[in-house]
């Protein structure tokens, strides 16, 4: 009888978890968020991700985030502006929890906190069983052609609130 060592790179549930497509809040459960978000992307590290220990490189985790933050955009926020604005990051603060290696899945999440006149707060957290990164990124709007802040439509700023429980701190 030959018995063959279980990987440490996948989980159980790596069979079912959709990737490149936005997971439903069951979906999330299923694989590990405690808090299902808004927006829930799943993906796996690649090679190219990698730093010289084999760790992904911290600039990864903030290309997955974005990914997501871009999502959200165009899925929950595009609708409520006549012309499209300028997503602009204002800052970030991103805490690193604990490692990830190659060819582990894991899903990107983003949902707004809070928002001001022209800006939003974004909570932002990479899963992968458990919680491996946390950010926070101010978004800031400007208008088409740059020529200043773009606000928040009054639709807008009311499903921050209904469908993401967000502050509003005007």
């Amino acid at each position: 009888m030959t018995l063959r060592r279980k990987s440490h790179w996948t989980s159980p549930s790596d069979m079912e978890l959709r990737y490149h497509t936005p997971l439903s809040a069951e979906e999330q459960i299923a694989h590990g968020v405690t808090t299902p978000q808004r927006m829930a992307i799943a993906d796996k590290v690649r090679f190219s991700e990698l730093d010289s220990q084999n760790h992904v490189n911290n600039k990864a985790y903030i290309s997955w985030m974005e990914s997501a933050r871009v999502a959200y955009s165009d899925a929950y926020c595009l609708s409520f502006f006549d012309q499209r604005p300028r997503f602009m990051v204002h800052s970030i603060t991103l805490r690193y929890i604990r490692e990830m290696v190659i060819k582990e899945s894991y899903i990107a999440t983003c949902q707004v906190t809070a928002f001001r006149n022209s800006s939003y707060t974004l909570e932002q957290q990479v899963w992968s069983g458990d919680m491996r990164a946390r950010m926070q990124a101010v978004i800031v709007l400007d208008k088409p052609d740059g020529s200043g802040r773009y606000p928040l439509p009054e639709g807008l700023r009311e499903q921050f609130m209904s469908l993401d429980g967000a502050r509003d701190e005007r």
